[in-house]
């Protein structure tokens, strides 16, 4: 090979998920930075001649120092000399206030082989054959073609010219209003690849083109639904000129985000079946009308998949909807006939408000069941 990559894009370090408890916000949050270490360790094993970071690398233009100074801790514990290279993004814009900054501690701190994309025009040649070309954003949106602004190649110019901007691409439809890149761009500028970032997934622009266009995704998922994320692009570029550049995904992710809706207690059993949970972000639906004794075998199994002070959790991260989780409306609760005279007044007044809010009442009716019963053997 004449010259190897690694591209990278959105690592979008800082993103908070306030959608789940505290604990395992702060695990997926973290996540994040520890791709970062990994995506370096990848780069530094496969001898790469450059490391191409292709915006929103932060969450937001300012993040706070534990973010900022993680990256430049990684940066710091590597002696190298190959470049990389960081393009703010239109989450992480180049603004007067952003870390890339020139007055900045995260832009003052790194060390000379870290290279900011600071304007437009920017380039930097890569060993004697090669050359990145690159613009940054400057705001979080805008109608600008950053692509369109790469300069073109000059008569006689034999090295390989890599683009790098962010922004969407003509094929995501009704995705074109945010930095959009004109399709055809890559062989218009005389560029041999184009790096880009912003969509999450791994993807292939044009793959018939004569020079690749490509998305490496995020390394770690940032949502439920998101697909073909976890990975980085490796681009060889022959020592022929006349042959394409070679991309290959290469997975740094450690989290898979996954949704399963349960219908049944054996849906359930499947769940909890699964080996590779305890690198799962899981949202488990439960949509399912269940008699009593399949109702504590349910809790049963949502326990074991949560975790208690007793046992670790099946799943890394686990939130569960129940708003479909119901006790059968005929599912007999049967009381004995010793209850306290309070006791048995309450599950009177339980039955009669079943008949107009049978959801409800059945879960208090279950409750209180299974605090008489744990009354009874304790």
């Amino acid at each position: 090979m004449a010259l190897t990559l690694l591209h990278t894009a959105d690592w979008h370090l800082g993103r908070r998920f306030p959608a789940f408890e505290r604990d395992q916000e702060q695990q997926l949050t973290r996540a994040r930075l520890d791709a970062v270490g990994r995506i370096l360790d990848l780069a530094e094993s496969r001898n790469v001649d450059a490391v191409l970071c292709a915006g929103d690398l932060f969450d937001d233009p300012s993040p706070d120092e534990p973010w900022w100074g993680g990256v430049q801790r990684e940066f710091a514990r590597r002696d190298w000399t190959r470049p990389v290279i960081l393009l703010p993004g239109n989450h992480d814009p180049l603004t007067p206030n952003s870390l890339y900054d020139p007055s900045h501690p995260f832009r003052a701190g790194l060390p000379a082989y870290v290279h900011v994309v600071d304007r437009k025009g920017w380039e930097l040649p890569v060993g004697d054959g090669a050359v990145v070309v690159a613009a940054p954003c400057t705001s979080r949106a805008g109608q600008t073609d950053l692509a369109a602004s790469l300069p073109q190649r000059e008569e006689g110019d034999d090295r390989i010219r890599i683009g790098l901007v962010h922004g969407q691409t003509f094929d995501i439809e009704g995705h074109q209003t945010n930095f959009p890149i004109a399709s055809g761009t890559a062989v218009d500028r005389g560029l041999d690849y184009l790096a880009i970032g912003d969509t999450h997934a791994f993807r292939e622009v044009e793959p018939d083109a004569a020079a690749p266009t490509v998305y490496p995704g995020a390394p770690e998922a940032t949502n439920f639904g998101e697909r073909d994320t976890g990975n980085v692009a490796l681009v060889f570029f022959p020592r022929d000129r006349r042959r394409r550049a070679m991309v290959r995904a290469e997975p740094v992710g450690r989290w898979t985000w996954r949704e399963e809706t349960c219908t049944s207690l054996a849906a359930l059993r499947v769940v909890l079946a699964d080996q590779h949970l305890r690198r799962t972000v899981l949202r488990l639906v439960l949509d399912m009308e269940v008699p009593m004794a399949e109702y504590d075998e349910a809790e049963r199994l949502l326990g074991a998949l949560s975790g208690s002070m007793a046992a670790s959790p099946k799943v890394g991260v686990l939130t569960v909807d129940r708003e479909r989780f119901r006790l059968a409306a005929d599912a007999p609760i049967e009381f004995g006939a010793d209850l306290p005279d309070a006791v048995r007044a309450t599950v009177d007044r339980l039955r009669a408000r079943a008949e107009t809010e049978p959801e409800v009442a059945g879960r208090a009716l279950h409750h209180l069941y299974r605090l008489v019963q744990d009354t009874e053997t304790a």
